[in-house]
């Protein structure tokens, strides 16, 4: 398939649209139920799902495609509110280990189901079919790698 010089553009345009979209919706949602922005969510579902649910600032970075100095910022506000503990590695000063609370377990809990909720309600008003919806995660999440 040939594509002609605005096509590109187009979907990196039409890319950062949705995405904007999408994560104004979320976090509004997220906000109005939980008291926690889209990238909070992330950050908690990130270490729910990690082993043990507990993940140095570097791993957390790396999977989410932040910085490591972005996340220590994200988790500042989330341990003060109870959702996160921090400590330092005995072994390495320079390592942090951050753990998801059972607080924090609760929260990622209730947020996933506004979550389901959010895009169950975006995609009923969508054309896509379930078959689409898998096709355009499976693109999506090659586009991320």
């Amino acid at each position: 398939m040939k594509t002609t010089r605005k096509e590109p553009q187009q979907l990196a345009l039409s890319f950062a649209a949705a995405w904007h979209r999408l994560e104004r919706r979320l976090s509004n949602s997220l906000s109005a139920v939980r008291g926690i922005s889209l990238a909070e969510y992330r950050l908690l579902r990130t270490l729910a799902e990690a082993h043990d649910m507990q993940a140095s600032r570097v791993d957390l970075a790396y999977a989410m495609g932040v910085t490591p100095s972005g996340v220590t910022r994200a988790l500042r506000p989330l341990e003060k509110l109870g959702m996160v503990t921090t400590v330092k590695s005995e072994r390495d000063a320079r390592l942090a280990i951050a753990t998801l609370t059972p607080a924090g377990r609760e929260v990622v809990d209730d947020a996933s189901m506004v979550v389901d909720d959010s895009m169950t309600s975006l995609l009923k008003s969508s054309t896509l079919s379930a078959d689409g919806v898998r096709k355009t995660i499976e693109m999506l999440d090659r586009l991320a790698r």
